[in-house]
């Protein structure tokens, strides 16, 4: 929200430089964002009449004027805007003066005619960010007169973001209010004189709907004079909230808006039709709005209508069939409290954002909408004249907010604030803040304003304390507590570890949703999910996702869209099983690699990701665990592989993960060009560890044998080498399998393998005998139970 420093002060004035204003507005809790200085570097810039104004004869866009700056002799301008004309005030920066922009002005000949200095819009005085032409000032204004005496310049703008739960701060009031608790300075009287009736004329207002609109001030003020103009202070005033003049009335409504908080509306009381009446919308009713938006209301917004239906969208924008014009004579204004449950996101549900929606989500005065209409009627018979009627303030107490008292209690102000602060100062700080305060047996008795709505909470008067009091002035105390040391388990694996294994890896770590697309669940798991969610965010996001496999492959194919060949992606997260009655959650460890093994170089040869590349990946996680023995990938179905290509992860007899080729109809559903694997582990059960046990090293050497035998090419790698290391379990140390060898020479559905045997004793020294028994055991073995023989 913009502020005019000028507007501020006339409510509370501390003795404080614009810079030091705005630090102790930040403290506060009202940070600024900016300050910004108007009315610096055009104090040289005067007021000038036009008397004379012609046709440029070489240019038909300019125009040659004469103007007047008071002294006499009549001044030569030639002037581009399109406003310029014979009677009009305007600003006049003269030769030698150097404007907010950097332009400095000097008699100059334009298109053959002497122009002895600059007719000056508010761009270019540093005055706003847009005009349509020279800034035209009042007719009463003076030729000569200094143009920052006249605007009331220098001024500064302060740009405060608020926060939402500051809805009494929405105001030049609201911020008053605070300043004054914080530096102890009086605060103009907020109550606003009463303006006496001239007529008995009154509107009739009916409270059909009491929950959605329990109070609604209104007043009608007749005969007001429709060719009256806004004063200069007062434009100004909104200009520099961010705000333009627009008519009397509207700028009426805008400043006491500002001012108070309380938003208002003005109706042309000709064009209404029957009592005003505040209810809920009913299904198919439509309204014009002010800004000529034709809406379709839903059921659960607040509408303000008469005998013609909806004539405005309460606490959002006023109608067009009511709305005041260039020939409205008889107002009605209508300041009204409609409460936050029933505006919260009503705006928002039609794409509107207004100043009013903007202060009843968060908040208004349920007090204020009497003193909002007295200010307003005020400001209107001041500016445009006409009869004011009494005001009508409809109230239906029961449904307005009711305000129960808090208790304070001393030692928790103490405890959670860390410092003990004496009992008349917290006294004196929340009385500044307009608070009732009674002293009761270990601390106090506190009734807010109607105004601080925010306030509800023994927590929410220390967070008041602390403000005023300054957080500044709070001492820096260095915490210290005992800091016992973690166990350490070496029953598990840590996720950090795993994860740094995979990013040493290449890998990068991803975040992805939890909720996901229905279709992409059953195509990636095989059966459909049972948790739905009731409010999703979106159509395809609807259930909890049963595999982390369609965020990684949604991400690996957004990347390879945008020309990222080489993709290496994992997550560690939660999958969801089960019903919403009884649901699971498994922590898992899912990685997808695609592109080449490598990035492109001169010293290797480009060879893309396969199945064994991402396999070793997967090795290297769950050797941090148990290593790598007792590890078998046993060939699997599962929808999301490739058959032939997919291997379920056993560590004995324990399933502990899946890994695989994503399967080529998924892999053109996603436009993946190029083969892509994947591997998703259970974290519990994959990284869980057991204790080392040493073992004694042998001292004696290692003898090798190798052999080769010929399978049926379905006996798998896993299978042939436990056999071998079950066969002479005592001599027989590792199993290297070093060669598969298919073609001439090997009967068709069979392959030759390749063992390396590698025997040791931790007692003595093999022999040959040892090593040729060992070896035959071996070979007996894979004969019994595969049908093997040797090669020749």
């Amino acid at each position: 929200m913009k502020i005019a420093e000028s507007w501020l002060r006339e409510w509370v004035d501390p003795d404080l430089t614009t810079e030091e204003l705005g630090h102790q507005l930040t403290m506060l809790g009202h940070e600024v964002d900016e300050i910004a200085a108007e009315g610096e570097g055009i104090a040289e810039v005067v007021v000038a009449e036009v008397l004379e104004c012609g046709k440029h004869p070489d240019a038909d866009k300019l125009s040659v004027c004469k103007v007047s700056d008071g002294g006499g002799e009549l001044i030569d301008i030639v002037c581009g805007a399109p406003n310029a004309r014979v009677g009009l005030k305007t600003p006049l920066a003269k030769p030698g003066v150097t404007l907010p922009n950097g332009m400095k002005l000097r008699k100059a000949k334009i298109r053959g005619v002497v122009s002895n200095g600059m007719l000056c819009s508010a761009v270019e005085l540093g005055l706003g960010d847009e005009s349509d032409g020279i800034l035209e000032l009042p007719c009463d204004a003076q030729p000569g007169q200094p143009l920052v005496e006249l605007l009331g310049l220098p001024d500064a703008v302060i740009d405060v973001d608020l926060t939402p739960n500051r809805g009494d701060c929405f105001s030049i009031l609201g911020i008053a209010r605070d300043l004054a608790a914080l530096t102890g300075t009086v605060l103009k009287d907020e109550d606003v004189a009463p303006v006496i009736a001239d007529i008995d004329d009154t509107h009739p207002v009916e409270l059909v709907e009491p929950a959605g609109c329990p109070r609604f001030a209104g007043r009608l003020v007749r005969g007001i004079d429709p060719a009256a103009r806004s004063p200069l202070w007062l434009a100004e005033r909104l200009r520099r909230a961010g705000l333009r003049s627009i008519s009397p009335v509207v700028d009426v409504t805008n400043y006491v808006m500002l001012e108070l908080g309380q938003p208002l509306h003005a109706y042309d009381a000709a064009l209404l039709n029957g009592p005003i009446r505040p209810r809920l919308a009913k299904k198919g009713e439509q309204v014009t709005l002010l800004d000529e938006k034709v809406v379709e209301l839903s059921e659960d917004t607040l509408v303000i209508t008469d005998d013609s239906g909806p004539i405005g969208m309460a606490g959002i924008m006023g109608g067009l069939s009511t709305a005041v014009g260039d020939t409205t004579t008889d107002v009605f204004f209508e300041a009204a409290f409609w409460p936050q449950d029933f505006m919260a996101g009503r705006a928002r549900q039609y794409g509107m954002h207004t100043d009013a929606s903007l202060r009843f989500e968060r908040g208004v005065d349920p007090q204020g909408q009497g003193r909002a209409v007295e200010r307003a009627t005020e400001l209107l018979l001041q500016i445009a004249g006409g009869q004011a009627g009494p005001l009508v303030d409809d109230t239906v107490a029961e449904h307005l907010p009711r305000r129960a008292d808090i208790v304070l209690r001393k030692q928790r102000v103490t405890h959670l604030l860390g410092l003990e602060i004496d009992d008349e100062e917290v006294r004196r700080i929340l009385e500044s803040l307009q608070m009732r305060v009674e002293h009761n047996t270990g601390g106090w008795t506190v009734a807010a304003p109607s105004h601080r709505f925010d306030i509800k909470y023994e927590v929410d008067l220390i967070e008041e304390i602390a403000r005023i009091h300054g957080y500044d002035s709070i001492p820096e105390t260095t915490l210290a507590s005992a800091a016992p040391l973690e166990a350490v388990t070496e029953s598990r694996i840590e996720m950090e570890r795993a994860a740094a294994t995979l990013i040493a890896r290449d890998y990068q770590e991803v975040v992805t949703y939890s909720f996901i697309d229905p279709d992409a669940n059953r195509k990636f798991t095989g059966h459909d999910s049972e948790l739905v969610l009731s409010n999703p965010i979106a159509e395809g996001l609807s259930v909890m996702r049963g595999s982390l496999w369609p965020g990684l492959v949604a991400a690996a194919a957004a990347n390879a869209a945008r020309q990222q060949e080489r993709v290496r992606v994992f997550e560690a997260s939660r999958s969801y099983h089960g019903t919403l009655g009884e649901h699971t959650e498994v922590v898992r460890l899912a990685g997808l690699a695609t592109g080449p093994i490598a990035p492109e170089q001169w010293g290797a040869r480009a060879q893309s990701v396969d199945l064994f590349d991402i396999k070793a990946d997967v090795e290297a996680v769950l050797a941090l665990a148990c290593g790598t023995a007792g590890l078998n990938f046993a060939a699997v179905e599962h929808p999301a592989l490739q058959p032939g290509q997919a291997a379920e992860i056993l560590r004995g007899d324990t399933l502990i993960g899946v890994i695989g080729k994503l399967h080529p109809k998924l892999a053109r559903e996603y436009d993946l060009k190029r083969p892509t694997y994947l591997f998703e582990l259970d974290a519990e059960k994959a990284l869980a560890s057991k204790v080392p046990a040493a073992s004694e090293v042998s001292k004696f050497p290692v003898i090798r044998r190798d052999i080769a035998v010929v399978v049926d090419a379905g006996v798998s790698a896993h299978e042939l080498v436990a056999a071998v290391a079950a066969s002479a379990p005592d001599l027989i140390r590792d199993v290297r399998l070093f060669d598969i060898y298919t073609g001439e020479g090997i009967e068709a559905g069979r392959k030759s393998v390749a063992i390396g045997l590698i025997l040791q004793e931790t007692s003595r020294t093999l022999t040959d005998e040892d090593a040729d028994s060992a070896m035959a055991a071996a070979v007996a073995k894979l004969e019994h139970k595969f049908a093997a023989y040797l090669r020749d």
